[in-house]
């Protein structure tokens, strides 16, 4: 097992985020990256549409004998962890309880944002996280459906971009938030317009560290962490449009990002 790849899907480009911080943190091992490009985005999917999606992206996952799966979907994480992690022999992890760990401890105020994809902001799946670890935060969430079809058509910088951005986080900028989470690995990729628009003082949280952490952890525990591997192996699948998510996803992973495989997941 500790010479088997950890397993990462995402229903687009974004995962690609949380996939780079676990290559930084575990640079040793092989990995496989699912991309649900056919069907992205899940956040306007319901529940039991995620959660069957989340079901087939790990299945083929564990048809290349992952010994971890990393959900890097929020949606998914949302909807689908707890199933994953009742029928699945191998570990599972989703993106939500590492950052929403990772907000609680930042902010000062007590006021934390939430933003993410209708689905996610729908399941109250931060809000509960958040809570659980301090019943003291005020919790103020919004759903940006546009970010993610902005990131997979690669307009990162674009007034079209900083539109939707003041659109979306006026509400929570006029509540005074002193700490906003990236509730969607798609939307790191937008932090330069986050950022300008909510200012400096207001802290970003991008789960993807603390899940490479979260991995890093379970790895360890479980004694499955790879030693020694000089030369590790990336492979990338997709379900549609490989030219663009080469294209788009080697903006914020690098050249490490080889040409994806084309495959076939349920009706997809």
């Amino acid at each position: 097992m500790k010479e088997n790849p950890i397993g990462v899907f995402d229903s687009g480009i974004g995962g690609l985020t949380v996939l780079k911080e676990i290559v930084r943190a575990l640079p040793g091992e092989d990995t496989v990256y699912l991309g649900d490009t056919a069907r992205v985005p899940y956040g306007t999917k319901s529940r039991e549409t995620v959660a069957r999606y989340a079901t087939e992206d790990a299945g083929f996952l564990r048809g290349h004998n992952v010994k971890i799966v990393v959900a890097a979907c929020n949606t998914a994480s949302a909807f689908g962890v707890d199933e994953l992690r009742k029928n699945l022999s191998v570990p599972v992890t989703g993106v939500i309880t590492p950052g929403a760990e990772a907000a609680a401890a930042v902010t000062k105020s007590g006021k934390v944002g939430v933003i993410g994809t209708e689905g996610t902001i729908r399941s109250k799946a931060y809000s509960k996280a958040l809570k659980a670890i301090d019943a003291g935060i005020q919790v103020f969430e919004a759903a940006c459906p546009l970010f993610v079809p902005l990131v997979e058509e690669g307009l990162l910088d674009d007034p079209i971009t900083d539109l939707a951005v003041s659109r979306y986080l006026g509400g929570l900028k006029a509540e005074g938030v002193d700490t906003l989470v990236l509730g969607c690995t798609h939307y790191p990729l937008l932090k330069g317009a986050i950022k300008k628009f909510m200012g400096p003082s207001t802290a970003l949280i991008d789960s993807a560290e603390a899940t490479a952490s979260e991995v890093l952890r379970i790895l360890s525990e479980k004694d499955l962490c790879r030693k020694d591997s000089q030369n590790p192996s990336h492979k990338f699948f997709v379900t549609d449009s490989p030219e663009r998510f080469a294209q788009v996803g080697r903006a914020f992973f690098g050249d490490r990002l080889d040409s994806p495989e084309t495959v076939r997941l349920g009706c997809a």
